[in-house]
């Protein structure tokens, strides 16, 4: 049995253009943007999607129409849930984000998000947004796992043997499940229209490859 599960990252946004930290909070696809979400429509233009998803973010939401409509399946819209929202960043939503990583990372001689990942792993470095922000309304690693893993169950649960998938959602999202399901390396950015294939056994989920911009898919 194989269900496969392709995750790709939207397209590049004004806060994104900006490096603004993006969460919860929203911004409108570039112009860049939108040729990502173009590109990545036509670099799977070769997978037949059986079923389409998205977080409930109204940049992943195009992301995945733009996709679609390059697609041969008979998909226009995605099914757009909660569960696959990125990451909540609380209090550091919309703020620059050199600046949040000096403020988090700073009085342990870390400045980036990447240097976080790289030194701590994934869950404990959002453990430590989580900490750091004052109002105490970014998700930690277990609240986003809390969130997250319904989401993905229920998809599996919903697909027949053979279905293809398409998930458009969000780079921390997408880190995260690389991480939990591979020894890849995820201290590096999810590329804004990268693709990221999972693949569910019947027992298990497995990663294929993580942050592809190429055309083998």
């Amino acid at each position: 049995m194989t269900i496969s599960l392709y995750f790709v990252r939207h397209g590049q946004t004004y806060l994104n253009k900006y490096h603004r930290i993006q969460g919860w909070a929203d911004s409108p696809l570039t112009d860049k943007g939108i040729a990502d979400a173009v590109d990545a429509g036509k670099r799977l233009s070769q997978i037949h999607f059986d079923a389409a998803y998205s977080s409930d973010a109204p940049r992943a939401i195009q992301t995945g129409e733009l996709i679609l409509k390059e697609n041969p399946s008979t998909l226009t819209t995605t099914i757009a849930t909660a569960a696959f929202r990125e990451l909540n960043f609380g209090y550091y939503e919309g703020e620059d984000d050199v600046k949040t990583w000096h403020t988090i990372g700073g009085p342990i001689g870390i400045n980036s998000f990447h240097g976080l990942i790289a030194e701590f792993g994934i869950d404990k470095a959002e453990d430590m947004i989580a900490k750091g922000d004052p109002y105490g309304d970014a998700e930690s690693s277990d609240t986003f796992w809390a969130r997250l893993q319904p989401g993905i169950d229920q998809v599996i649960q919903d697909a027949k043997d053979g279905d293809k998938i398409l998930l458009a959602t969000h780079g921390t999202l997408i880190r995260n499940v690389v991480s939990k399901w591979s020894d890849i390396p995820v201290d590096v950015s999810t590329k804004n229209g990268s693709v990221t294939k999972v693949n569910w056994d019947g027992k298990q989920l497995s990663v294929e490859y993580f942050n592809n911009v190429g055309n083998q898919l």
